[in-house]
């Protein structure tokens, strides 16, 4: 069945939405020495999604994923899980932030170990009651209204306003004017959606960055057989547990359990039979080149 020529401009205005959003997420992630996975060829995984298993063995398809650790070669820690989506219609949004909190819930729940952060970037027909579902979630949301998008167009000639009762034909042009633009006259539009909605994209890349680029103030540390210490460095808990003699308790071993507490108030709990995966654990947390 061939594609309906309101479709395919649909698809033009949520192609070019990520073409708004991605260069955003690539200079973020180069600032913080992360790497960015989203759709496209990289060389550990097969395919062009990108793709991410929850802890129930269930794989999801996301936009993007930036990771600590990451190359090209190989997956790194999931840091922040961010989806993209355009809709147009109210009742097609409804389903569309359903279907992202279906998909990034199991994977933050999965990696709950890392505090992932979780983003939703909407344009179009999403009403404030999808919108504040996800935010009560603890997703932060980017939101490009409808009224945004059409303006946006506006600056290259093409009226983007259309629903259900606009002719085929009518579509189709707008389809083929996009066609006849050049390259350069393209990427205005991304350039004007970043510039009549900076304020709100400042704010959701400030929420992004407290989760990324939180540092450690805190870290206790419980033998379950013994006292509780607390230190302020992630190396020095690393020492400790490394110089902790198990055998010397007055009961049987059972497991570390270490709080990390950040500076932007944020915890994180984890539960570790053994020092190798405790290490493991601390070791996300390293600062990048830096003795601490």
């Amino acid at each position: 069945m061939a594609e309906s020529p309101s479709h395919k401009f649909g698809q033009i205005i949520g192609d070019t939405l990520e073409a708004a959003i991605l260069p955003l997420l690539v200079t973020f992630a180069i600032k913080h020495r992360l790497y960015v996975d989203h759709k496209g060829p990289r060389p550990c995984r097969k395919g062009l999604k990108c793709l991410w298993t929850d802890l129930h063995g269930n794989t999801h398809d996301l936009d993007s994923v930036l990771e600590s650790g990451g190359t090209g070669r190989k997956k790194g820690a999931p840091v922040a899980f961010i989806e993209i989506a355009w809709r147009r219609y109210t009742k097609h949004a409804r389903n569309k932030a359903q279907e992202i909190q279906g998909a990034i819930e199991p994977l933050a729940e999965t990696y709950s170990s890392l505090g992932t952060f979780k983003g939703a970037v909407l344009a179009g027909g999403f009403t404030d009651g999808a919108i504040d579902q996800l935010k009560s979630l603890g997703f932060t949301v980017l939101f490009f209204t409808y009224d945004l998008i059409i303006s946006a167009f506006e600056v290259v000639g093409i009226d983007a306003v259309y629903d259900e009762n606009t002719p085929d034909r009518e579509c189709q042009r707008k389809v083929d004017k996009w066609n006849r633009l050049t390259k350069l006259d393209k990427e205005k539009i991304p350039k004007e959606l970043l510039k009549r909605n900076r304020s709100n994209i400042e704010r959701f890349i400030a929420s992004l960055e407290s989760s990324v680029a939180r540092k450690v103030d805190r870290i206790t540390i419980i033998p379950l057989h013994g006292n509780s210490f607390e230190v302020k460095k992630v190396n020095d808990a690393v020492k400790f547990i490394e110089s902790y003699v198990e055998n010397i308790a007055p009961c049987k071993f059972e497991r570390y359990e270490i709080q990390i507490r950040f500076n932007n108030g944020n915890e994180i709990t984890g539960k570790f039979n053994d020092k190798i995966s405790a290490i493991d654990f601390l070791c996300i947390y390293k600062p990048a080149r830096t003795s601490a």
